[in-house]
């Protein structure tokens, strides 16, 4: 048990930090947004990785409607969370890095995290306003809507390149440096097994993967670094506008690592198209993401370089949606059997495994 859950069992009711969405009031969202709030109810609630709820608001200054993002309900989900520092994080990226993505991330209006116990509450804008539009997560994106949101992972990664050693960040860590990183290999072999039982999806083709994962790890995060969002998969990604005044957005930043910017783009391609489109483009869709990381700050990436570093990145697609599909809870079946079959699908047609390969994973160069 990591020590949040611990003393947040040892401390349960002797703390007045929320531990659920009806435990809010109207004077604990004053406190957390530093406005007068008079009153609030619940409009919608869901969970998952998280508890989230859209809640009407009334007050001085305050917003019709807010969404509010607190630790998840049950413990196992919540154990994960923690050891992922997920809470956390999302705090720490509101607090001090999203004011420099403006337009392309909800606004935080307040957030307050418990560090005995980890839990957290973090109030945004409402994006369920009729203004933006959310993708079906079992429909792919389009090129044209894949490229928009390469255009902003360009945007995030130019504007914090070079600046992730500069000690400001010193919350962010690489993937390869996760706690979570020694638990690894036992849960993908878990997931492996049970997946093996339940889905004719060949899992096994990532076998390489998974029997090497920590040096596998520490490969894909090999610098140059930046900030990377973590976990842009289509559900996580929104678009508003209408006709060529279209621009893409992002949520969920519990993830938030810093590393090389193929791990983003590669998870985002290969978990959000289909598998046919993504052949197709994904070579002109990685060039338009060089040209738009020059252009927001970053440098000139060498395309053969880039395209190495995404087939090795493809990996981290694969371990994601391995340990989601196979441990469970964390998505619906369908959803994560979806981006499983979409991973191992990769990792065989960008032949991830020998690009892999080396002195230090099995291979001879």
């Amino acid at each position: 048990m990591s020590s949040g859950s611990a003393t947040d069992g040892a401390l349960r009711g002797a703390r007045r930090f929320p531990r659920r969405i009806e435990d809010l009031s109207a004077a604990t969202m004053s406190r957390i947004m530093g406005r007068a709030v008079t009153s609030i109810s619940v409009i919608a609630d869901t969970s998952g990785t998280t508890s989230r709820a859209r809640l009407a608001a009334h007050g001085d200054e305050v917003p019709d409607s807010v969404f509010v993002k607190m630790a998840a309900q049950t413990g196992a989900t919540r154990l994960m969370g923690e050891l992922g520092r997920l809470g956390e994080t999302e705090v720490q990226f509101y607090r001090q890095l999203s004011a420099e993505l403006a337009g392309a991330v909800p606004a935080a209006y307040g957030s307050s995290f418990d560090g005995p116990t980890g839990r957290f509450v973090l109030v945004l804008q409402d994006l369920a306003d009729g203004q933006c539009q959310f993708p079906d997560t079992l429909h792919p994106f389009t090129k044209d809507q894949a490229a928009l949101v390469v255009e902003l992972l360009a945007r995030l990664h130019g504007t914090f390149w070079g600046r992730v050693d500069s000690g400001r960040f010193g919350w962010l860590y690489s993937g390869s440096d996760d706690p979570s990183v020694p638990l690894v290999p036992t849960m993908l072999r878990t997931s492996a097994r049970r997946l093996a039982t339940r889905t004719p999806i060949p899992v096994a083709d990532g076998e390489f993967i998974i029997q090497h994962y920590p040096a596998v790890a520490r490969l894909i995060d090999t610098p140059p670094h930046t900030v990377l969002h973590g976990d842009a998969h289509r559900g996580n990604c929104y678009f508003r506008g209408a006709g060529q005044n279209v621009s893409a957005g992002l949520l969920a930043w519990q993830a938030v690592r810093c590393g090389h910017p193929a791990r983003d783009l590669a998870y985002t391609l290969i978990t959000s198209m289909s598998t046919a489109d993504r052949q197709r483009c994904e070579r002109e869709l990685l060039d338009t993401y060089r040209r738009a990381l020059a252009a927001a700050g970053g440098p000139d990436l060498q395309r053969d370089e880039l395209w190495r570093r995404y087939r090795q990145a493809a990996a981290y697609a694969y371990v994601a949606t391995t340990i989601v599909a196979g441990l469970g809870g964390m998505q619906s079946a369908d959803i994560a059997l979806a981006g499983l079959e979409l991973a191992v699908a990769a990792v065989h047609d960008l032949d991830t495994v020998a690009a892999l390969q080396g002195p230090d994973l099995g291979g001879t160069s």
